[in-house]
């Protein structure tokens, strides 16, 4: 098979799109590939072959799902789009190991369908082009469930790469950063430029690599009370940490009790919280379990 022949490129794209009279729906975020040097770097970044049970989250066309088809020895891909399913069932009807799962990846019991599709030898990844306006529920509904799923390389917009990608004391740091992090070790692989999409999106994306930690980057004593306080910490960026956690906890307590936490973790209270990194965000969760 040549570059020619493949879905990604922007003849054989436009070719299925008018041969089903498909028009592209806003509301799902659908923007194909048209590069196939794209989608090559992507599978090479994920670390793709032979060993590997790939999951796909909104496979359009078969983009992407036939260049991970050549290189995987399996691939299950969740389409909510019940238009797509005809022409995926063409597109990709040379390729025995790709199962197209009809169904919301949000609402899909992952484990279950893990266990279904693919064998206890296979190293599992996820591999998309993620609708952008969905983009952070997906990842974190995955990174949440207790599923072996080894890592996660995905296309997404370039600004929420950054931020959960980003170190502190940066302007992108803040608690989506510490919530990926505290799963993964994050990597932006590459940029990639509006025009290898049909319908170009507005905003330049970038490909993001994660590698999932076999446990959590910090050990706390409540991993709900963890993420509160990260959250509340950068619920107004320019306030101190201090403040924020008085303004957010003045129901449960008062100002002398964070002025204990934040002493008894060490942190100085006139600090904001994208100073601090995740290592001290935990101390601080733990001191108020004291």
């Amino acid at each position: 098979m040549t570059f020619t022949d493949f879905i990604a490129t922007p003849k054989r794209t436009k070719q299925i799109l008018h041969q089903y009279g498909f028009s592209f729906k806003k509301s799902l975020g659908q923007n194909f590939i048209i590069d196939a040097n794209i989608l090559k770097n992507i599978i090479s970044s994920a670390g793709i072959d032979k060993t590997s049970g790939v999951i796909e989250i909104g496979p359009g066309i078969g983009s992407l799902t036939e260049q991970l088809a050549i290189h995987a020895k399996k691939v299950i891909a969740f389409e909510i789009d019940r238009r797509l399913l005809p022409i995926l069932s063409d597109t990709l009807s040379s390729f025995s190991n790709v199962t197209i799962i009809n169904e919301d990846i949000l609402k899909a019991n992952i484990q279950q369908e893990i266990k279904k599709h693919f064998t206890p030898d296979l190293h599992i990844h996820i591999v998309a082009n993620l609708p952008y306006y969905i983009t952070t529920p997906i990842l974190m509904n995955v990174l949440q469930q207790e599923t072996p799923i080894e890592s996660i390389t995905v296309m997404l917009q370039k600004e929420v790469a950054d931020r959960m990608a980003a170190l502190p004391n940066t302007k992108a740091y803040g608690s989506l950063s510490i919530a990926v992090q505290y799963y993964t070790e994050a990597q932006v692989v590459m940029e990639v430029p509006k025009t290898v999409f049909i319908p170009q999106p507005n905003v330049t994306s970038s490909v993001l690599k994660l590698v999932r930690r076999k446990e959590p980057l910090v050990k706390v004593a409540n991993e709900e009370q963890f993420f509160t306080i990260v959250q509340a910490s950068f619920t107004h960026r320019r306030k101190t940490i201090r403040n924020n956690l008085v303004s957010f906890f003045k129901q449960t307590y008062d100002k002398g009790e964070i002025n204990e936490f934040l002493s008894s973790a060490q942190i100085e209270g006139s600090r904001r919280g994208e100073s601090l990194s995740i290592h001290e965000f935990a101390a601080l969760s733990n001191a108020f379990d004291r």
